[in-house]
């Protein structure tokens, strides 16, 4: 079998932050961040979220070519 947890949460965390950037791309310069003191927070926090996506992923194959 060998899936490695880290996997699927690399997938759907980069999925959700890839969704939450392309949300606060979208929307930015609205009057919606007037609320946040200027900050775009659905694009800053879409980026950590495919940051954090992106190294799971790639912990999860460096497991996968260390057990091969």
């Amino acid at each position: 079998m060998g899936l490695d947890i880290r996997t699927p949460i690399g997938l759907m965390f980069g999925i959700f932050g890839l969704l939450l950037t392309g949300y606060g791309v979208a929307t930015s310069g609205s009057p919606l961040y007037q609320r946040s003191l200027g900050h775009n927070i659905n694009l800053e926090w879409g980026i950590v979220l495919l940051v954090f996506g992106g190294v799971m992923l790639w912990l999860g194959r460096r497991s996968w070519s260390a057990r091969r």
